[in-house]
C-alpha cells in the first residue's frame, strides 16, 4: 500500500528532522550507548561469544548434552544437546542465547523447532548485570538484586515448563555416564576437519560482527527514546517504564531514580528484564533473521515471562526483605 511508503518515509524524515534540531541530545544519548557497549556489553559478551564457538566445534554440546539429559528430557521434553544453549545463557545473558541457538541449528545439532522452542525460555539477563549494574549501581541494594535475580530466572524456568509439550522432541536415553559424555566430546572433536586457525577466526569475526549489530540496534532505540523523551510529555514514571521497554538498561536507570517504594522499583525492574525491550527482540531477530526460527513464540513467552516475574517479585518482595 502506497500509504504505508508514505508514512514511513514520514517517520524517518521526522527523526532526520529531531536528530538535526536536538542534535545535542542525540550526541549525549549515542555517547550514552557507546558507553554501555564499553563497559557492559563487549566486556561480558565478547569472550562467551568466542568461547562458545570453540566448544560447539570441539565437543562441548555433547558432554554437556550426556550429562543434562534427564533435566532437559523430562523436565523441558526437548534435546539434550539444548543443554548447552540453557547453561551458557545463564551465564553470559540475551542476545547470546539466540547465537548459541543458531549456531546449533545451523551445525546439525537441533532442528528448527527444538531451536525456537528453547529460544523462548532462555532469554536470560546476565548475572553480572543484574548483581552489578541493576543491584550495586542503579538501585544501591545487594539484598534486592538477588531477588530480582532469582525472580527472573525462576520465571524463565516456568516459561520452560508451560511450553513442554510445544514440540516435544523424542525420547533419549536418560542414563547419564560421563564416560560416555568424554567418549562423545572426543568423536566430535577428532571427526572437526576444520584446522584451529581456521575455527578462531572465524569465531572472531563472527562475534565482533555480532557484537557491532547488537551496538548498532540499541543505539537506534535510545535514539528513539530520547526522541519520545522530547516531544511527549508523560508522567516520569510512565515514560521511564516506556523507554524500559524499548531499551532496558536506560528504562532501569530511570526508574531507580524515581520517587517511588523500592518494591514498586523492583517489580519494574524484574519486569523490564524479563520482557528484554524493543532492543533485545531487534537483536535477537537480527540474529535469527535467516533461519527457520520463529520470533512469533519468543514474543509471547516474553510477555509470559514479563507478567510472571512481576508476580513473584509481588508475592515474595516483603519475605525476602524481612528475611534479610
Amino acid at each position: 500500500m502506497k500509504i504505508t511508503s508514505i508514512l514511513i518515509m514520514g517517520i524517518l524524515i521526522l527523526i532526520c528532522f529531531e536528530i538535526l534540531t536536538a542534535s545535542q541530545s542525540i550526541i549525549e544519548t549515542v555517547s550514552f550507548s557507546l558507553y554501555i557497549f564499553k563497559n557492559n556489553i563487549f566486556p561480558s559478551l565478547f569472550p562467551f561469544f568466542v568461547l562458545s564457538s570453540l566448544m560447539i566445534k570441539y565437543g562441548f554440546v555433547e558432554f554437556l548434552g550426556n550429562l543434562f539429559k534427564p533435566f532437559m528430557n523430562k523436565l523441558f521434553k526437548i534435546k539434550s544437546s539444548c543443554a548447552f544453549i540453557f547453561v551458557m545463557s545463564i551465564i553470559s545473558g540475551n542476545p547470546a542465547n539466540a547465537k548459541y541457538t543458531k549456531e546449533l541449528l545451523i551445525n546439525g545439532a537441533i532442528n528448527e523447532y527444538e531451536a525456537t522452542k528453547i529460544l523462548c525460555f532462555t532469554c536470560f539477563s546476565s548475572p553480572l548485570f543484574i548483581l552489578g549494574t541493576v543491584s550495586l549501581m542503579f538501585l544501591n541494594n545487594k539484598e534486592v538484586g538477588l531477588l530480582i535475580l532469582l525472580c527472573h530466572y525462576l520465571s524463565n524456568i516456568i516459561i520452560g515448563i508451560l511450553i513442554r509439550n510445544y514440540h516435544p522432541s523424542k525420547k533419549e536415553n536418560n542414563k547419564v555416564s560421563l564416560k560416555i559424555a568424554i567418549d562423545s566430546m572426543h568423536k566430535k572433536r577428532i571427526n572437526n576437519s576444520e584446522s584451529f586457525g581456521n575455527i578462531v577466526t572465524n569465531a572472531l569475526m563472527n562475534s565482533i560482527n555480532t557484537l557491532l549489530l547488537i551496538l548498532g540496534i540499541m543505539t537506534i532505540c535510545l535514539v528513539i527514546t530520547t526522541i519520545i523523551d522530547n516531544n511527549i510529555n508523560l508522567n516520569s514514571v510512565f515514560q521511564s517504564i516506556l523507554n524500559g521497554y524499548i531499551e532496558m538498561t536506560q528504562g532501569i536507570k530511570y526508574i531507580s531514580m524515581e520517587n517511588i517504594p523500592l518494591k514498586l522499583k523492583c517489580i519494574l525492574t524484574v519486569m523490564i528484564l524479563s520482557f528484554g525491550g524493543l532492543s533485545v527482540h531487534m537483536q535477537i531477530v537480527s540474529i535469527i533473521s535467516d533461519t527457520k526460527i520463529k520470533y512469533f513464540p519468543f514474543l509471547v513467552c516474553r510477555i509470559l515471562h514479563s507478567l510472571i516475574a512481576g508476580i513473584l517479585m509481588f508475592i515474595f518482595f516483603d519475605f525476602w526483605i524481612n528475611l534479610s
